[in-house]
């Protein structure tokens, strides 16, 4: 079993990448970082230097770039679903009621949705 855990890289996204890299430690199993990248703009080197820093940590780690044109939340619950994790981590941003609204919440669905337990983390 595995710890997935959703990054983009914003102060949310680092924090839910070090706690993640934490419980990984903690739990002795490996963690599989995702980043789902609608357009493929990113070339993924920071996911991989990112992975490298956890390596050096005694961290396990797989790193996923996914270009696949889905909502990040989709990806992560794939994934997720796809590898059996026992835990998900994600970041909070704080939006307003109205955002919320209006642009939708990927940690909302991955909350409601989620094939395991999810660890929601604040920066």
């Amino acid at each position: 079993m595995a710890i997935v855990v959703g990054y983009i890289p914003t102060k949310e996204g680092a924090a839910a990448l070090a706690r993640a890299g934490e419980e990984a430690l903690l739990r002795k199993t490996n963690l599989v970082i995702i980043n789902s990248d609608r357009d493929g703009s990113s070339d993924g080197s920071e996911l991989t230097t990112l992975g490298e820093d956890l390596k050096s940590k005694g961290v396990d780690v797989e790193v996923r770039q996914l270009v696949r044109g889905n909502e990040p939340a989709e990806d992560l619950l794939a994934v997720a679903d796809e590898i059996g994790a026992q835990l998900i981590v994600i970041g909070l941003r704080r939006r307003t009621p109205v955002g919320k609204l209006i642009l939708g919440s990927n940690a909302q669905r991955i909350l409601l949705d989620a094939p395991c337990p999810v660890l929601a983390v604040k920066s």
